[in-house]
């Protein structure tokens, strides 16, 4: 049983340091912004750094990959990225068909152009 909890300890302090503490946060938002129109300044403004930081992610991924995707071409990881822009787009605003493209997109990219 001890030999359980001490396997189990990473996973314990990962939930306590890094799940809890942000569900909080969005308990907190959820509770704040309840009353809220969409329209008001502060869901505009809250919707546009969460737009904002979700591209300074995908931009830091595509340009300073590490790991298996740095061995894939700049051009096929911007033109994945492309490519899966245009299926969301084309997919009525689909998140699901953006994603499968683009990984698709990715994977055909790197197998022809290593």
């Amino acid at each position: 049983m001890k030999e359980a909890i001490v396997d189990l300890g990473p996973y314990f302090v990962l939930i306590l340091v890094g799940f809890l503490p942000n569900e909080v946060w969005r308990l907190v938002g959820l509770v704040t912004a309840r009353g809220l129109s969409e329209d008001s300044e502060l869901v505009v403004w809250s919707r546009t750094v969460a737009t904002a930081l979700l591209a300074g992610v995908i931009a830091k991924l595509i340009l300073f990959s590490s790991g298996e995707l740095a061995g894939v071409a700049l051009p096929v990881r911007i033109g994945a990225a492309a490519f899966a822009f245009l299926i969301f787009l084309a997919v009525k605003r689909s998140v699901f068909a953006g994603v499968l493209a683009g990984e698709a997109a990715l994977l055909l990219g790197a197998y022809f152009f290593p």
